[in-house]
């Protein structure tokens, strides 16, 4: 006789045992462990080492120009959505930038499909992501001075992504993923590492990421270089540097949460700067009053975006105020399509959901290419009854930015329209969230998967004791689980039986050993297995 457990001893013939379940931990095959580590080294052997345009070091290379080009572009509207969306108000605003900005590239080491937006959002700040996409804030633009200080800028940007320090930073990440995983080439290594970053890429908010001190001192370097080749006055770049270092000592917090967290000034790098005007020196356009002329519509309109942020601070504490502030921020400039948003923001935190929708409606005529008016006019419209626009505009909200919030309603509208398999796709995605949406998502999902793929939430296996043949159960899911069904399969000296095993509940946590009802001589060869079919959550 065949004993799956000879040391169990417990166990009576119609008796239900409960206890703490212990998870049994997973151990792979001694083969397929050994390809792993194999596996991986040929993969960092082939990736191999590359030189560095910038520098000419030779370094590590994981990602190429086209895998660069590919994370970059897929992360740039999402990291321009989360920012507040493009400037609009004044395009020529962006157009100015933009022409600064490839007059600047033109003079890089590398050649990358360069491209700059204006986000509308006041934090000082300015950011790069892989394959050269580069952004720079509104709060920014109206700080600097003169064109020379933008082309200083935004040389910087380009040499960061030149120089391949964002995705440096990516490959350390990968890295670290593939050590921990090692069986993914040994899975398919015919998709390696482009498969790999889609994956990984999604965890790293590329453009928050803080350089290190050689990075800066890099993209400082090289941003002189290519800043006096496009003919502008390289003074600009230390001037700028000093700036930045009397606002940190200030402590000013929008200087601390955008610029100055990815990109920290120092002493250092000011004299870094200092010391390469000797190799680029100064004397080139310096740009002031064509700067401002540019600029003039984003001076004009500061005070109005004051009042605008001013309204957002005191939404919760005093909406009345708020609503009083962002309708003089309107009345200074009522092209701007975030202070309707302000607005509608306002409104629908006083329970006056129609005129919020009203807002909402200005917004998006003003610019239909940021999630959070249609965010906000969903979330209203869902408040108001109308099922079917809330669902539009948060499907609209998700094709511009996906948010756990609206991948939950969305769910729940798909659910309810009897779409398991989009409500199933929702939740889990809602649920990467932290936070009361991302544990609502997870529930969610689980209630819905738990009865598709039960065997994923429970544990089953035979048990032989004293001539009888027991199932033991475990629930290690973080969920309580009922109507749960088990199928037993055992072959007594070549023939089949079958049983049906049912538990009415077993919460997370514990397992139970059931009688299946099925006898063996000691003489029998016995084989046992067991399937999980059913169970529903038990909330």
């Amino acid at each position: 006789m065949r004993v799956a457990n000879p040391d169990r001893r417990r166990g009576r013939v119609g008796n239900t045992r409960r206890g703490r379940a212990c998870p049994v931990p997973l151990v792979s095959k001694p083969a397929r462990r050994a390809r792993g580590t194999p596996l991986l080294l040929l993969f960092l052997l082939a990736a191999g080492c590359a030189v560095n345009p910038v520098t000419g070091q030779r370094e590590l290379s994981l990602l190429s120009t086209a895998d660069e080009i590919s994370i970059g572009q897929n992360q740039y509207r999402p990291h321009q959505q989360m920012a507040g969306g493009q400037y609009h108000v004044d395009p020529g605003v962006a157009e100015y930038v933009a022409s600064v900005g490839w007059r600047v590239a033109e003079f890089s080491d590398r050649d990358l499909p360069y491209e700059f937006v204006v986000v509308n959002d006041g934090t000082p700040n300015a950011w790069a992501l892989p394959g050269g996409k580069i952004g720079i804030h509104r709060g920014l633009l109206v700080e600097l001075e003169n064109e020379a200080e933008l082309a200083a800028v935004l040389g910087h940007e380009v040499v960061h992504a030149a120089a391949k320090h964002g995705a440096t930073r990516l490959q350390r990440g990968l890295l670290f993923g593939l050590a921990g995983l090692g069986v993914a080439l040994a899975a398919d290594d015919s998709k390696h590492a482009r498969k790999i970053v889609g994956a990984t890429s999604i965890g790293f908010h590329l453009a928050g990421q803080k350089f290190g001190r050689d990075q800066e001192r890099i993209s400082d370097y090289h941003g002189m270089k290519y800043m006096h080749g496009a003919g502008y006055d390289t003074s600009a770049a230390v001037t700028l540097q000093e700036k930045f270092v009397a606002l940190s000592e200030g402590r000013n917090s929008n200087w601390l949460q955008g610029l100055f967290a990815s990109h920290p000034p120092s002493p250092e790098r000011v004299a870094n700067n200092r010391a390469a005007l000797a190799e680029f020196p100064p004397g080139g356009e310096l740009g002031e009053s064509r700067y401002r002329a540019h600029m003039a519509a984003l001076l004009e309109d500061r005070g109005a975006y004051d009042l605008a942020d001013e309204a957002r601070r005191n939404i919760e504490a005093n909406s009345p105020r708020a609503l009083r502030l962002i309708d003089q921020a309107i009345g200074q400039q009522p092209r701007e399509s975030l202070f309707h948003g302000v607005r509608g923001d306002i409104l629908a935190s006083q329970g006056r959901h129609d005129e919020a929708v009203r807002s909402y409606d200005d917004a998006i005529e003003r610019n239909p290419d940021y999630f959070g008016h249609y965010l906000g006019r969903g979330l209203s419209r869902d408040t108001l009854g109308n099922r079917r626009m809330a669902r539009a505009d948060l499907a609209a909200s998700n094709s511009l930015l996906p948010t756990p919030f609206a991948s939950f309603k969305l769910g729940g509208y798909a659910l309810a329209d009897g779409q398991r398999v989009e409500a199933k796709r929702l939740f889990e995605a809602a649920s990467q969230a932290s936070g009361d949406v991302g544990t609502a998502a997870r529930t969610a999902f689980v209630s819905l998967d738990v009865e598709d793929a039960p065997w994923n939430y429970l544990k089953a296996k035979p048990v032989f004791e004293d001539g009888h043949v027991a199932v033991e159960v475990s629930n290690t899911s973080g969920y309580d689980l009922v109507d749960i069904v088990v199928r037993v399969h055992v072959e007594i000296n070549g023939e089949s039986v079958y049983r049906r095993v049912d538990l009415s509940d077993l919460a997370s946590g514990y397992y139970d050993v059931l009688e299946s009802g099925i006898h063996y001589r000691a003489e029998d060869e016995v084989r046992a297995g067991t399937q999980v079919l059913e169970a529903a959550p038990g909330w």
